[in-house]
């Protein structure tokens, strides 16, 4: 028996752990009425992280199955569910085939399809706040913590050869575990290293605070674990020293986050930008909706930003 009931109204649902506690719950109708998008409603699924194979694949064939389930966003499942259910899916953008990750589950014509729209997003939401041509004039270098999906994307991104001579002038990746570390090593090896990149196993804290003070002035520090929302803690302790005149990136905007509030506690000694996640969402689910919908959303100017004003209300 389906642990889901079938849509008696056209339905957008979000795939996450903690989806009740988003603000798209509050967001998604307010924009949904902005946009025309009639009358839809949005729900959330739950799932564990690493959640067993059989969950993946029950919520993505109920997707498939029901008529008036339209698509899904998906977050931190993003790998594991496409190990799942690869073989439900009738086409997968470039992105996903590369990543293999979905994070946008939409239909068209009786297909199912997946996108991993992260290397758009992150690369939309990273041009929000650095200065143009940053790299090329300070030589500064990124440090991702975590190896999953968003690590792949905003990577992806930043390895991309359209930025020309625009890029950092190495890439360091930490993680946990070291199977991701191989993933993540083998995405960048497709793409092509045209700056340097280096995998580190850190399982502790304090390994990652040892890679940061090594840190070139100006460069990006990132929080990519889900610490701080999906798992309580952060990647670094409160010792870890942030970049002189650098950037700190926490890519959640809600939970407990110990990384941003580290971050902001050196803001000022080190004149360190702080960045929450706030913008990556704003991109993140507009690009979804836009997918899952049909329907052109602007990524700037005043209808990208009345969209923000919208969800700062609701929020």
């Amino acid at each position: 028996m389906s642990a889901y009931t079938p849509a008696d109204k056209p339905t957008f649902y979000f795939i996450g752990v903690t989806t009740g506690k988003s603000s798209i719950m509050r967001v998604f109708p307010a924009w949904a009425s902005h946009l025309g998008l009639g009358e839809v409603i949005i729900k959330g699924i739950d799932l564990k992280w690493h959640d067993e194979r059989e969950r993946y694949r029950e919520a993505v064939s109920f997707i498939k199955n029901d008529p008036l389930s339209l698509g899904s966003l998906v977050t931190t499942h993003k790998i594991d569910l496409l190990k799942a259910c690869r073989d439900l899916f009738d086409e997968l953008d470039p992105y996903a085939e590369l990543m293999g990750e979905v994070s946008s589950i939409s239909k068209r014509d009786g297909r199912l399809i997946g996108h991993a729209k992260d290397p758009i997003t992150s690369g939309l939401s990273l041009e929000a706040f650095l200065p143009a041509d940053h790299w090329q004039k300070t030589g500064a270098e990124v440090l991702t913590l975590g190896a999953g999906g968003s690590s792949i994307a905003v990577t992806s991104y930043l390895l991309d050869p359209k930025h020309g001579a625009n890029r950092p002038s190495k890439i360091i990746v930490t993680n946990r575990s070291e199977p991701r570390l191989e993933e993540i090593r083998e995405i960048h090896r497709k793409l092509g290293q045209p700056v340097p990149v280096e995998y580190h196993h850190t399982p502790r804290p304090e390994d990652n605070n040892a890679i940061m003070a090594g840190l070139k002035p100006g460069s990006l520090v990132i929080n990519a674990t889900g610490l701080g929302k999906d798992a309580p803690g952060s990647p670094i302790t409160d010792a870890a020293r942030f970049p002189e005149d650098g950037f700190a990136w926490e890519f959640n905007y809600r939970g407990n986050l110990v990384f941003l509030d580290q971050a902001r506690a050196q803001a000022k000694n080190h004149k360190l930008h702080v960045e929450d996640g706030w913008i990556y969402f704003l991109h993140g689910w507009t690009r979804v909706i836009a997918e899952v919908f049909n329907v052109e959303i602007p990524v700037r100017g005043p209808g990208f930003e009345r969209l923000s004003q919208i969800a700062a209300e609701a929020r």
